[in-house]
């Protein structure tokens, strides 16, 4: 699990967690995952926002394939994916209406899963701009 907290125009916390760990913790619940996780029914799973468009290209999560030697590369592409999103992941903070963010993933490897490069991108999204109040 990643907490991390930011100052903005308001508090807002980015939390990631393994879908599969109950209970889910209080917030706005995202999946961080292209594919539905395996053994989840649809039913017991509380979402908020499933953004595809957020998540790691099927060519890219398929090369990853959660190799921790490919971890650096992955996470540099994956950003560059994100960059050209992001006005969605604009779209998905406001949506959260200062609500903590929950990055659901089903990754077994909690240091090394695409839900962790979305939680670092989305905080740059809402760090304080230098020089600003």
């Amino acid at each position: 699990m990643t907490k991390m907290t930011s100052d903005r125009s308001q508090h807002i916390e980015i939390t990631t967690w393994r879908v599969y760990a109950r209970p889910l913790p209080i917030g706005y619940h995202v999946l961080a995952e292209r594919l539905w996780p395996r053994g989840v029914r649809k039913a017991d799973l509380s979402l908020d926002a499933w953004p595809k468009d957020l998540t790691p290209s099927t060519a890219l999560r398929q090369w990853f394939a959660h190799d921790p030697e490919r971890w650096d590369e992955f996470r540099s592409h994956y950003l560059a994916e994100l960059a050209t999103q992001k006005e969605n992941a604009l779209t998905l903070l406001a949506e959260a209406a200062g609500a903590p963010i929950i990055l659901l993933y089903a990754a077994h490897d909690q240091e090394h899963n695409g839900a962790l490069v979305l939680c670092d991108f989305l905080q740059t999204l809402t760090a304080p701009t230098p020089g600003a109040p």
